[in-house]
């Protein structure tokens, strides 16, 4: 989610990859716009330029996430080459997280899916529901939940 603490959970799939020789993908979900929005944008936008705008909001996305874990390689190693080496692939994909990251693990045959979790509380995720749960419950390989302490990272990097 591109949250300082995500940085967090990146620190333990960094790790993991090192220790392994392994490869990480890193997926970000650009969650669908509601029907009521997308009626009233296609009233002002041309359904071409629709289109458009949502390949240019997922170069976009690539390009935050890009920047955010140079940032954060950096800020760990003081050598973004050797952190970014373990990244094989940034995806962004339009669609529902739980269902986007299961279908990446099984087409990318992952060995493991790291997540972070806020730990927002058991009385928000009753009601709330939560990724990390969803995936959790649904995936069909080990899933490795990292919860996120922000208050104990120490991390500094600014909001993207």
């Amino acid at each position: 989610d591109l949250s300082k603490n995500s940085a967090y959970a990146f620190r333990y799939a960094t790790k993991m990859a090192e220790k392994y020789d392994a490869g990480m993908i890193i997926i970000h979900v650009i969650e669908p716009i509601p029907s009521i929005t997308k009626h009233y944008m296609k009233v002002y936008v041309d359904e071409s330029k629709w289109e458009e705008k949502i390949k240019y909001e997922q170069d976009l996305a690539i390009e935050r996430i890009k920047k955010r874990l140079q940032e954060f390689c950096k800020q760990e190693t003081q050598e973004a080459p050797q952190c970014l080496a373990q990244v094989s692939s940034i995806l962004v994909r339009p669609g529902y997280p739980v269902e986007e990251i299961l279908k990446v693990a099984d087409e990318e045959d992952c060995s493991i899916i790291v997540l972070g979790t806020h730990g927002k509380g058991f009385l928000k995720q009753t009601f709330l529901g939560s990724v990390a749960r969803s995936v959790l419950d649904r995936a069909k390989r080990p899933v490795f939940i990292v919860p996120l302490p922000y208050e104990r990272t120490g991390l500094t990097i600014g909001e993207i």
